[in-house]
Parts: structure tokens; sequence; C-alpha cells
């Protein structure tokens, strides 16, 4: 099992299910935030055509391309479903943010053999670890 730092380093690409187009949510700065920081952000939002400058996409199911990390900016409930949509598609490690802990989201990623991480915050990971995609 990678630390939350590890999985950061290893992934380009990011998924964030819940992107969200209000710039005052964290489910909007935070993805910008680790765009400008160098990781590609594939957001996952069925009222957005595009966010961050990026084609979004109604489901983990409809990106036609592997994903590294799929983060979730969705209430605990919501996760379960969101995680078992991550395994369906192949990817290796999943990151509920800070405020969301769910029980059985880890124990489906766990048996599907992915990384996870609850209740953490991606930009607070990627400034304590001083982790860059940049150059």
């Amino acid at each position: 099992m990678r630390s939350a730092q590890q999985i950061l380093a290893e992934s380009a690409v990011i998924a964030v299910v819940g992107a969200s187009r209000d710039p005052r949510k964290a489910a909007h700065s935070v993805p910008l935030q680790m765009q400008r920081y160098g990781w590609r952000i594939i957001p996952v939002n069925p009222t957005v055509d595009e966010l961050f400058g990026e084609k979004a996409y109604p489901s983990l199911a409809d990106i036609p391309h592997p994903v590294d990390l799929v983060d979730v900016f969705r209430p605990a409930q919501d996760a379960v479903q969101v995680v078992r949509d991550a395994a369906a598609i192949g990817a290796p490690a999943v990151w509920l943010q800070l405020g969301i802990v769910s029980a059985e989201a880890r124990r489906i990623a766990e048996e599907a053999g992915m990384d996870y991480v609850e209740d953490r915050c991606l930009i607070v990971e990627r400034a304590a670890a001083g982790l860059t995609r940049l150059g």
C-alpha cells in the first residue's frame, strides 16, 4: 500500500469526481491548484462540458483513457459507488478528500487491490511533500 505522498508522486492523471464549476468550492480550487502544479485533471461531472480547460465526463466509465488516481469530492454515501466505478475502470488508487470517510469504500478499494486514502486533501499533501509535476 503506497502512502498518500507516494500516490501523488507516481500519478500524472487525476480524475476528479464531483469537480465543481463554482470557484468558491474546494471541488474547484483543489483540482485547479493541482493542475497548476502539473497534474492533468480530468473533471467528472455530468452537468458540465468542460472544466479547467479539460473535457468533462459524466462518469468514470466515460473517460476514454487510463487514470492514475480517482479523487472524490462527493459525500461519503456516494463514495462507495465511486470506488466501485474506480475499480471497474482499473484505477490503481482512490482518494477521498478531507472530511470524507467510508469504511465500506475502504473495504471495496482494498478488495480490488487499489491504494486508498481518505479524509486528506490533495493540495495539503502535495505541499507537505513539495511535489510538482512541472518541468
